[in-house]
């Protein structure tokens, strides 16, 4: 007979405690960078691990945090080196996981010290100006029952005269070299740093506790120029966040932002920061700020959903363990949602392009024709291979659906629970009771689907475990419009291209009639994906042609939409003059019905819950808090 769960999880925590406790005895492992070749997309480091006579695995970070994938670049390790007391030691890679390494500690030593250099990809994280120093990339740590809560000290050299932002506590500087305080690995590796030739801060909390800060480094001078308005949206969405969840769990928060266009774009959270990168302009160019104007929000939505509570299959005891995702739906799904709603709230967003994003999410999600097959709890259980997976065939195969589907399917369950207790309650108390509690340092509460149900029913009694089996873990044909339609809207399509989906289009350089003719196009006129049953696919479209002309013209944007207004007024087929590797083409489109683009339309038989939703929950914060 098992034990009861609730037996097993205090033998569980009795056990990380005296491992915590035992850990507590040694020396702290020091971890040194030199960052100074960093404009070379070169790392090297230093570590020196206590370690006791006899076998000793070291391991090397393979599961990330966030990334909910195996992406560990252990590949990227060269000239590793590894002694004590002066002497080289032999070791070798473990046959079945790479990700280990094998030897053994002489008599006499007490301690390793490993020496290796990072190749940092290009495109990646750093450039000529800047460095985004993740540090689960620049250690190992030796095998053990609790390597969480090992100690490390680690300290970073940067070139001369940049600066860095980070949560972690700095304890000093001597030269270009910083020191921070000894933390536990699981807080290391959790506290990425940025660090440039150009960097500012911007307090956005100013005498206020907790602190929060919006830490800047850029490609140039110029792109640092924050205007007063944003950082009062910022100022703003840090008031909202707390407003809604009613806590907070960190000590201090650190949005790290990097703008480049020489790094790759995401964002990567973390419980007292967030890595957010975007595009060099940013800050400085108005179309660049509105469609990048949710990742802040969504990155530090995380801090409370994500890491503060984590699904069970997500909060794993060390970095080697696989993580299962089946309920990323919540982790990240919710996170989009609240994302979305949080930006609007602020301001970062307008309420027009706030409902043109749902619209359009709406639109893609019931054209995916892989919903025929695959269930939406499957992306999640599947992340780790569709994160990697390309573009096309993205509508057949279905890519991370459980991010936009999820601004649906929690729209739905806010306004169902808004609809069931006549407005007196609403997503907001499922978040404060689920993920709010009493303020405090970081920590992690791991939660089951059971979990999510139960806290729902204690905020609206309802069906929930149904409600999610219907729309998550069964075939839906169509994407779940409920949460639209109770808000008092529907999905429909209009000729003209609105104003946010046509700065989308310019910012990210596409080209998109995916809902006339049923295909989207790179700014080189590639075909990027195509929509089953819709007139392109019916002509023989596929992604990877190239297009070079429509109506024996050169192909632009404009010829492309002119053409699709052109054939409503005639019988006359559209004609794509298409390059396939070194063979060309012509596909005709029987298609005469003119654009179409996805767009919210009011009803007016029913409240509109969605501009009660998208209403600020927090005074007005009256400082932009700018140094």
């Amino acid at each position: 007979m098992g034990l009861h769960q609730g037996t097993f999880r205090l033998l569980l925590a009795l056990n990380l405690l005296c491992a915590a406790r035992a850990l507590a005895d040694l020396p702290p492992i020091t971890v040194t960078v030199d960052a100074s070749d960093a404009p070379r997309k070169l790392l090297h480091t230093c570590l020196h691990i206590p370690a006791a006579p006899g076998p000793l695995t070291l391991l090397y970070p393979k599961w990330i945090p966030g990334t909910h994938s195996p992406e560990g670049p252990i590949a990227d390790v060269v000239d590793l080196a590894i002694s004590a007391a002066g002497q080289p030691l032999r070791w070798q890679h473990d046959a079945d996981n790479m990700y280990a390494l094998h030897l053994t500690v002489p008599l006499g030593a007490e301690a390793v010290d490993v020496a290796f250099d990072l190749l940092l990809p290009n495109g990646s994280s750093a450039t000529g100006k800047l460095l985004d120093l993740d540090w689960n990339q620049v250690l190992f740590y030796p095998q053990t029952s609790a390597p969480l809560q090992l100690s490390y000290t680690a300290s970073v050299t940067l070139p001369a005269g940049w600066q860095c932002g980070t949560a972690l506590t700095t304890t000093g500087q001597e030269g270009s070299e910083i020191h921070f305080a000894t933390a536990p690995l699981e807080t290391v590796v959790d506290s990425p740093v940025i660090a440039g030739e150009y960097f500012r801060e911007v307090d956005l909390t100013p005498g206020e506790k907790p602190a929060h800060f919006l830490d800047i480094v850029a490609d140039s001078a110029e792109d640092l120029a924050i205007k007063p308005e944003q950082t009062r949206h910022f100022t703003r969405l840090v008031k909202e966040c707390n407003a809604h969840f009613g806590a907070h769990h960190y000590r201090s928060y650190h949005f790290l932002l990097t703008l480049s266009d020489h790094v790759a774009h995401f964002g990567l959270e973390h419980h007292e920061s967030s890595d957010d990168r975007q595009s060099e302009d940013y800050l400085t160019d108005d179309n660049a700020f509105i469609v990048g104007a949710e990742l802040l929000p969504h990155e530090m939505t995380h801090s409370w959903n994500g890491k503060y509570r984590r699904p069970a299959g997500l909060a794993t005891p060390d970095y080697q363990q696989p993580m299962e995702g089946e309920l990323l739906w919540v982790y990240e799904g919710l996170t989009d949602y609240l994302g979305k709603v949080f930006a609007a709230r602020s301001g970062l967003q307008t309420n027009e392009n706030f409902r043109a994003q749902f619209a359009a999410t709406a639109a893609m999600l019931d054209h995916r024709s892989g919903r025929s097959w695959r269930p939406l709890a499957d992306t999640a259980v599947c992340a780790q291979l569709l994160y990697g997976a390309r573009g096309d065939g993205a509508t057949r195969r279905r890519s991370v659906d459980f991010y936009p589907e999820g601004d649906l399917l929690w729209l739905e369950v806010d306004t169902l629970i808004r609809q069931h207790t006549g407005s007196q309650k609403s997503l907001v108390d499922f978040c404060r009771l689920f993920y709010g509690g009493g303020s405090g340092a970081p920590r992690v509460i791991p939660y089951t689907f059971d979990d999510v149900v139960a806290a729902l029913n204690d905020v609206c009694p309802y069906d929930w475990k149904t409600f999610f089996q219907t729309r998550v873990y069964d075939i839906t044909l169509h994407a779940p419009m409920g949460g639209i339609e109770n808000a008092g809207w529907h999905l429909a399509y209009t000729n003209q291209l609105p104003a946010f989906l046509k700065i989308r289009e310019t910012q990210r350089k596409f080209t998109d009639v995916t809902f006339s003719l049923g295909f989207s196009l790179s700014s080189d006129g590639v075909v990027a994906d195509v929509i089953p049953g819709l007139p392109a696919d019916a002509a023989g479209l596929a992604a990877g042609l190239k297009l070079i002309a429509v109506n024996n013209r050169s192909w632009t944007p404009e010829n492309l939409r002119n053409a699709i207004r052109v054939a409503t007024t005639n019988s006359a087929p559209i004609l794509l003059l298409l390059q396939n590797n070194d063979y060309y083409s012509t596909a005709r489109l029987d298609y005469h019905d003119g654009e179409k683009y996805p767009i919210l339309v009011r009803d007016p038989a029913k409240p509109d819950l969605l501009s009660e939703i998208i209403k600020p929950l927090a005074p007005e914060a009256a400082t932009d808090g700018a140094k």
